[in-house]
């Protein structure tokens, strides 16, 4: 990077397990404000904000009144995820929206024999499976039926709404849906399954909680209507109906399982605020009310932290992976599981792969592990995705390599807007030769229509042909 040039651009950094995508931004200001690399940047904003009015001054809010580097990411990760996870600073997040629509490969654990209400190990079990006769011969078959184009049904009982509301609150309150459960195209263009782990070899294991009846009522009857509308085999009106009547005891279960869902759900990002903390409000029993995991709003909107960094609300967002002496969830040696590699189009839902490839096989199927190894051209392991944990070891370690991405995002960008002049460059130089050959053909005519000197007695004819040829030969060098 130039000397007195600001440290802007894209790169990459492989986001931990259990952590928020907002939270791996937070972190990076707070590494990254007082540092010696992003000092030029910051000095460049204030600049701008002293030529602010005072009107626009008044417009931004107390938090925003801050001054930090401004950081954005190019699509988040799910906390279960790790992996790369693409920051924009300065300038580069200008470019972040381009890789919204790139394609992405994915490395998941795909665990057999019972599914869940989020497709994830971290989620409720909803129902068990036969995986006694699994084989990897015919997972692999399965996963046929998932290459190339096809339509996409989302996570449906934790992430899709219609109109605001979440599709297990329509069946809970037995009111129809209100239209077809919309599906998405997407684009598997590599799949393949690396590795096959055996029962009894693998340290993968189902949740423990189970959800109650009434929960497993509702889910089912969600995820019947999408089976149903993906095979044609149901009218919206007919699929609209869930439950005929719900029960005071299904209304109490399902009210509880809302209130206690996981904090660890795709949308938590959006729920992260950082607007100055407020008094902490009081529960019935006079005590301060327990902080929440991913600073979610309260209904008054009031973000729920007690300090202005507030370092630990997007932390530990996933429950940790099992320990190999936790007791498996199972008699004898348990399920198989699978590890699958895949690349895929933008909105792509590989929990949404893992559970319908356990529907296929009719013995469910949960995602275990989760990991981003590529994200358009940022690659884990490259000099372009740093590690998070460099950050803990000080700017003399994070900032060169970040420095070192950024050079590498601003060359390539560089090298790109070289390349959009040089066929122009090339499309005069053809037109060049053109006119040369032109004017060599109107030269050569020229010549041809000029009459052949008559030889005297002091001439012979012989070397008035020489003299021709060499001239001809002359026109032809030029």
């Amino acid at each position: 990077m130039a000397q007195n040039s600001l440290a802007e651009g894209v790169f990459a950094i492989n986001k931990p397990y259990g952590m928020s995508s907002a939270q791996v931004i937070r972190d990076c200001q707070h590494h990254f404000n007082p540092s010696k690399l992003f000092a030029p940047l910051l000095a460049a904003d204030r600049a701008l904000r002293e030529k602010e009015g005072k009107y626009q001054k008044q417009r931004r809010t107390h938090a925003k009144r801050d001054i930090n580097v401004k950081i954005g990411h190019g699509g988040t990760l799910d906390p279960l995820a790790t992996g790369v996870l693409i920051l924009g600073v300065g300038k580069g997040t200008k470019a972040l929206h381009d890789f919204l629509g790139c394609t992405k490969t994915y490395e998941t654990v795909v665990v057999f024999g019972a599914s869940t209400d989020t497709y994830d190990r971290v989620g409720k079990l909803i129902k068990k499976g036969d995986y006694s006769n699994i084989t990897r011969e015919q997972v692999e078959e399965a996963l046929n039926s998932f290459r190339g184009k096809f339509q996409q049904m989302p996570p449906l009982y934790s992430a899709l709404k219609m109109n605001g509301k979440p599709l297990y609150e329509y069946a809970r309150e037995g009111k129809p849906i209100p239209r077809e459960i919309e599906t998405r195209e997407v684009d598997v263009t590599e799949l393949e399954l690396t590795e096959w782990y055996e029962p009894g070899t693998h340290n993968h294991r189902w949740p423990t909680e189970e959800a109650e009846q009434a929960e497993k009522n509702v889910v089912k009857s969600v995820w019947q209507v999408a089976k149903n509308q993906q095979d044609g085999t149901t009218s919206t009106e007919e699929a609209a109906t869930l439950i005929p009547e719900v029960v005071e005891k299904e209304v109490k279960a399902l009210a509880n399982h809302e209130s206690n869902k996981r904090a660890a759900e795709e949308r938590v990002d959006e729920l992260v605020s950082e607007e100055p903390a407020g008094k902490k409000r009081k529960t019935d029993t006079g005590a301060a009310e327990p902080m929440m995991s991913g600073a979610l709003k309260d209904k008054k909107g009031k973000d729920k932290k007690q300090d202005k960094y507030a370092k630990n609300r997007g932390l530990d967002l996933a429950p940790p992976p099992p320990s190999p002496d936790t007791p498996f969830p199972w008699e004898g040696k348990g399920p198989p599981a699978a590890k699958i590699r895949m690349t895929v189009t933008s909105g792509f839902y590989v929990r949404s792969l893992c559970h319908d490839l356990g529907e296929k096989l009719g013995c469910g199927a949960m995602m275990a592990e989760l990991v981003r190894s590529r994200q358009g051209e940022f690659v884990l392991g490259t000099d372009n995705c740093m590690e998070y944990s460099d950050l803990a070891l000080g700017e003399e370690v994070w900032a060169p390599k970040i420095q070192k991405a950024l050079d590498l995002w601003n060359n390539k960008d560089k090298a790109g807007k070289a390349q959009a002049v040089e066929p122009v460059v090339k499309k005069e130089e053809v037109k060049t030769e053109e006119v040369k050959a032109e004017e060599i053909k109107a030269e050569d005519a020229k010549t041809e229509k000029q009459p052949t000197p008559t030889p005297t007695p002091e001439q012979p004819a012989g070397e008035v042909k020489v003299e021709e040829s060499a001239s001809v030969k002359d026109e032809a060098k030029a």
